[in-house]
This record gives C-alpha cells, sequence and structure tokens, in this order.
C-alpha cells in the first residue's frame, strides 16, 4: 500500500507542478520566435510598413530615403511603404488584419494599441532577447550599419515600451506637449509672463481675454472671435492635471482609478472657465494653431511636434496669409500646479514588428526596425517637427546639437518655435512620464479626455454641472469605454490577500492533488476491511 500511495503522491505532485508551470509561463509564450544562427542574405524577403506621416512631404521623403539606404545594405530585403494620415486608422487595419494573420512586418504604432494586439497569440514579437543578441541585437557585430546600443536609447523613453516586464516596441521618435503663447497680447492685457507657468495664471489671464467692448468685438484684438484657452488633446490634459495633483489614474497592471473627487473638482473649474467662453477644445472649435495665428486665440497647448505649425511665420501654417496676425510667441511647457514640481507627459510613436512563420522574415524585420533608430534616420525626422531623437546618440552628435544652435536661421528648417520646442523637452526629461500600458489603456485614455469634452459641450448648451450631473457622466463614460470589461493583470495581485491567477491554480490543483490522495486511501483501507470480512 505505501508503494502506491508513493506513486500517488509523485503522481498528483508532478501533476500539481505541470500545471503551475502553465499558469505562471503559458501567457509569456507569445510573440517568441527563434532567432536564427545566422541571416541567409542569399534568401529574398519582402517585409511591409505602416507609418504616419502626418501629410508632411518632407518625413515621407525621409521614409523612402530611409529605405533606399536600407536595401542597398541588405539588397536581398524590399521594404513596402504604406502611410497613413493617422494612427488611429494604422490601429483599426492592424486589428482587423489580425483576424486573417495579414498583419504588416513594421509598424509605427503606440504601446497603448500593441497592448491591444497582445490580446492575440502569437502576434507582436517580444523583443527581450533580440535585444541583447550579440550578432543582430541592438549595437550587434553582424548590423552593416551603425545602429545604437541598448544604453543609447533614452531610458524614460524605452521604458514605455515595456508590457508586463517585456519589451514589445522600440520607440522612435518622442515629443510632449507645449503652451503656444501669444505674449504681445498676454501683455496687452497687462500681464507678464512668469517663469513657470501656472494653471491659475493661465485661467486669470484668459478670463481677463473675454471682456468685450460695446460692438460686441473683444477689447484685446478687436475681432468678433477669440477662445483664449485651447487644447488639442483633452486626454492628454486630464492625465498631466492628476499626475500633477498627485490623484489617481490607473495602476500599473489596470484598475481604473479615473473617477474620484479630485477628477471632479478639475472638471468644474473647466466649467466655470467654459461659462465664461475662455476654454474650449480642439475637437469643438479646431486645430488651436489656426486660432492662435489668427490672433484669435492666447494660449494653444499641442504637441511639441506640431511646432511648425504655430507662431505668425510658421511654415506649415494652415491659414490664409490675410488672416495671420503679426504677434510674438514664446513656448513654454504645459502649465503646473505645483512650478517646483514639474510633470508633463512624455509621448510620441512607437515601433514594432509582428510574428510570422518564417524566423528569416522577422529577422529582417528586425534588422529594419534597428535602422530607423540610426542616426541616418533619426536626425533627419527629428528636424521636421519638434520631436526628438530617441537615442543619445543623436541627441549628442555634432549634427544634431548643429542643428540646436542654429535656431531662427529661417523660418523652414530651423525655424525658431520649432527647436525651441524641441529644446523644451530635451531641458526637461527628467520631468517627463509615461502613463501605464495594459490592454484597454487605450480606452481609458480615451475616458479622461471624454470627460473634459462631455463637460465643455454641456456648459455650453448652457447645462447644469451639479452632483447628479458628474455621476451620470462618470457612468455614461464607463459604459461608453467599457471600463469594466478592463482585465487587470494577474501579474501582480491587486488587492491584499489576493492572489495572481497562477498562484490560485497552483494552490487549487495542490488540494486537489490531497484530496485525490486521501480518497485513494479510504478507499484501500475500505477494501482491505471487506477483504477481512470475507475471511471470517
Amino acid at each position: 500500500m505505501m508503494k502506491k500511495l508513493g506513486l500517488c503522491v509523485s503522481t498528483a505532485l508532478l501533476a500539481v507542478f505541470c500545471l503551475f508551470l502553465s499558469g505562471c509561463h503559458g501567457s509569456k509564450q507569445r510573440g517568441n520566435f527563434t532567432i536564427p544562427e545566422e541571416f541567409d542574405t542569399t534568401k529574398k524577403y519582402e517585409i511591409s510598413f505602416w507609418a504616419k506621416n502626418d501629410t508632411n512631404k518632407t518625413q515621407t521623403d525621409i521614409y523612402k530615403k530611409a529605405i533606399q539606404d536600407f536595401q542597398k545594405l541588405y539588397p536581398n530585403i524590399t521594404v513596402n511603404l504604406r502611410l497613413y494620415t493617422d494612427y488611429g486608422r494604422i490601429y483599426n487595419d492592424v486589428i482587423t488584419n489580425l483576424q486573417t494573420n495579414t498583419t504588416p512586418n513594421v509598424c509605427i504604432t503606440y504601446p497603448d494599441h500593441i497592448a491591444t494586439y497582445l490580446t492575440g497569440q502569437d502576434v507582436v514579437v517580444t523583443l527581450d532577447d533580440l535585444f541583447e543578441d550579440k550578432r543582430y541585437g541592438l549595437g550587434g557585430k553582424e548590423l552593416r550599419f551603425d545602429g545604437p546600443t541598448k544604453e543609447e536609447i533614452v531610458p524614460q523613453f524605452l521604458s514605455e515600451c515595456s508590457i508586463d516586464g517585456h519589451y514589445y516596441a522600440v520607440p522612435y521618435m518622442r515629443s510632449t506637449e507645449a503652451c503656444y503663447i501669444n505674449k504681445t497680447y498676454v501683455e496687452a492685457l497687462g500681464y507678464t509672463l512668469p517663469e513657470t507657468l501656472t494653471w491659475d495664471f493661465i485661467w486669470e489671464v484668459s478670463d481677463a481675454a473675454t471682456e468685450k467692448n460695446a460692438d460686441g468685438t473683444y477689447k484685446v484684438n478687436g475681432q468678433k472671435v477669440m477662445l483664449p484657452f485651447i487644447y488639442k488633446s483633452t486626454d492628454n490634459m486630464m492625465i498631466q492635471m492628476l499626475r500633477q495633483k498627485g490623484a489617481g489614474y490607473s495602476s500599473p497592471t489596470g484598475e481604473i482609478d479615473l473617477f474620484h473627487d479630485t477628477t471632479t473638482g478639475l472638471l468644474e473649474t473647466i466649467a466655470g472657465h467654459v461659462k465664461k467662453g475662455a476654454f474650449s477644445t480642439f475637437k469643438i472649435s479646431s486645430y488651436p494653431a489656426n486660432f492662435l495665428n489668427a490672433g484669435q486665440c492666447i494660449f494653444a497647448i499641442d504637441s511639441t511636434a506640431g511646432a511648425t505649425w504655430m507662431g505668425t511665420n510658421a511654415p506649415l501654417s494652415d491659414i490664409s496669409k490675410d488672416a495671420l496676425v503679426e504677434f510674438e510667441t514664446v513656448v513654454y511647457p504645459v502649465p503646473q500646479f505645483d512650478p517646483q514640481n514639474p510633470q508633463m507627459i512624455s509621448q510620441g510613436p512607437s515601433a514594432c514588428i509582428f510574428n510570422k512563420e518564417d524566423s528569416g522574415e522577422v529577422l529582417a524585420s528586425w534588422l529594419f526596425l534597428q535602422y530607423l533608430l540610426s542616426n541616418d534616420v533619426q536626425i533627419p525626422y527629428a528636424k521636421t517637427e519638434g520631436y526628438v531623437p530617441v537615442t543619445l546618440k543623436a541627441q549628442n552628435s555634432d549634427e544634431y546639437r548643429d542643428y540646436l544652435s542654429r535656431c531662427g536661421e529661417d523660418n523652414s528648417t530651423y525655424y525658431d518655435i520649432k527647436i525651441k520646442a524641441s529644446k523644451l523637452l530635451l531641458a526637461n526629461l527628467q520631468n517627463t512620464f509615461v502613463t501605464p500600458v495594459f490592454n484597454g489603456s487605450a480606452s481609458l485614455r480615451d475616458a479622461a479626455g471624454q470627460l473634459i469634452e462631455n463637460v465643455t459641450k454641456s456648459v455650453r448648451r448652457k447645462e447644469e454641472i451639479d452632483d447628479a450631473y458628474i455621476e451620470k457622466l462618470y457612468r455614461d463614460v464607463a459604459a461608453l469605454y467599457r471600463l469594466d470589461q478592463i482585465h487587470v493583470s494577474e501579474e501582480t495581485p491587486t488587492e491584499l490577500g489576493k492572489l495572481p491567477v497562477a498562484s490560485g491554480v497552483f494552490l487549487t490543483a495542490l488540494a486537489a492533488a490531497w484530496l485525490l490522495i486521501f480518497a485513494y486511501v479510504v478507499v484501500d483501507f475500505s477494501k482491505k476491511m471487506h477483504a477481512k470480512k470475507k475471511k471470517h
């Protein structure tokens, strides 16, 4: 009996151990592939590259040149470029193509989107091993170009590409938000810009700018239109406000912490200024740059990547020349609640590669992805707008430093507002932050902005913003973006006493194993007793 019992215990525990391993590691195998011993340069590979160019022809030309230069280095790799006008379309097309296994090889996208792609098995390649590979990894000896090492990628930018402890992307370009200010109008209103822009200052000046003449025109500009403060991305507005307040937004594992008293207070403040006509948003009114350049806006908050649209001499200004107003433009970081502890969001596109059956095709994709991080691509692209290169290698190069030093030489390549926006981010790298990335983080981001959009619209419609309104707003936005369906990661316990799923599987299986053992002992004992009775 003891031998049988021992065998039973061993078998049960082995089964439990296998269950534990599968519970712990099953989800981590997605996107992995075996790195070939050698890249076969005699085999032809054709890879697709999806990117966004923001209708900027210069950026398109940079992509095309990068592909041509890369194909000269690797004649056996053909790269097919597909351009999009916004990241949302890339995201939607990737999701659609996941169903038919026709995803691109290389894709410019956002980590929030990648977290959603990862819900599919073996979709996005995990880059951890590729980073470290001495032959073809970052700075690898077999590369035919001078690519950066992992240590040469700005750590703050690279951290955003980590999901559940694994890298699924590399940063491509980075920006932050900036406040583009009509200094001429600020001073005309009797104010002097402070060293650090604060929310109190921006609200006070914006309210003052709503004063009108007897004929209905605004005093500050003499026009019939004045929207003193316009914010392009209200999701970033809410996220940064909460961060600056030290208030909740979400946990790293995906717990939602958006609907609370601090959020309510911020929405009520915004509503008060909307009521005075001091604030609006891009979705409601249109591009901040158009109003700024026409002298109809004083504070325009947009990405540093949008700097080429801002100011009287902006090279990409969208309004007619007769509508332009002469004014002095200055560039500030976003307003702060605590000037001694500035907080500003880090944003910008990253790039990932999708898994394919042919490991050589994946490696070809990885080589091209790395080439996008070389100085030959990073520096020219950064010169197109207020982006900054994502590598220290490029940032510290003589070419890039020369570019920054020539601020204001012309109104195209060296447009002063564009270069000042880049310098703003470079000077504040230590003050930037990224939001947690998980499956559903993109929906949470949209929900944060929707709160401000809805309140702004409601005030303009003369609706009352009271407790009942806020309560209903929270319910409606949570339902619209299905925030109750966001899955909290099993990697970390989310509540005191709550175990990760893998641990729960292990303990449940262990209990089941001991129950089987106990049942075996009872049955075996019952059989022996029955045999004894027969003998007597």
